[in-house]
């Protein structure tokens, strides 16, 4: 059985994003040490889940893209989360404030389309995520990697069904914002998989919670 891993980055007071879900403050301290080991985690799926915006913002960007996260973000299969069931995808630039944020600090403008463009019009479109990925943590296969949007992030730990966390906390306090763990009904147990600290400050934690 596969599991569902949450990877995100995080402020040390647990936001995810600031109050217009900001993420600037994560580059500053995304370093090439911080850079390789998300880039690790990512190329260990065997597939990336998301909600309808995220999925949006990616397939507006990826394809185009030849940065390091490119080659895996284009390559492993999808699937997209959508209350209706469908998505289409849209032409326009990036939709929410984080992409727009990550786009401004790129190293790169969009170029060419990379061969593996076309999984981003295959990925698979589901609207149950609780039926969906307990369906996908049946199926042979690499890890489920699910990347934010807070409130995809929100849902998926309210419904329990993360089985690991790969939390990169950056040294920086928001004071308010998007909370990764805002719509918990009941205190959450975790056992400390491993800390791996960084020279910019960043430090990669994973978790894995206790279930009683």
């Amino acid at each position: 059985m596969r599991k569902l891993i949450l990877k995100m980055s995080v402020s040390i007071d647990g936001f995810v994003g600031g109050p217009n879900g900001e993420i600037d403050w994560i580059f500053k301290t995304m370093d090439e040490e911080a850079t390789n080991w998300t880039l690790n985690a990512v190329w260990q799926a065997g597939v990336h889940i998301m909600g309808s915006r995220t999925f949006y913002d990616m397939a507006s960007y990826w394809p185009y893209s030849t940065e390091v996260f490119a080659a895996p973000m284009n390559a492993i299969p999808k699937m997209a989360f959508s209350r209706k069931g469908s998505l289409q995808l849209k032409t326009e630039d990036w939709t929410t404030r984080a992409f727009k944020d990550a786009s401004s600090v790129a190293s790169e403008k969009p170029k060419a389309v990379s061969p593996d463009a076309a999984s981003w019009k295959e990925a698979r479109v589901a609207s149950d995520p609780k039926q969906e990925i307990t369906r996908l943590k049946q199926e042979p296969g690499k890890d489920i990697l699910a990347h934010g949007g807070a409130g995809f992030a929100q849902s998926l730990i309210q419904l329990g069904l993360v089985d690991e966390y790969q939390l990169l906390t950056h040294p920086v306090a928001l004071g308010k914002g998007l909370p990764l763990f805002a719509a918990i009904t009941k205190p959450i147990d975790f056992q400390l998989v491993s800390v791996t600290p960084f020279k910019s400050g960043a430090a990669a934690h994973v978790y894995r919670p206790i279930s009683g």
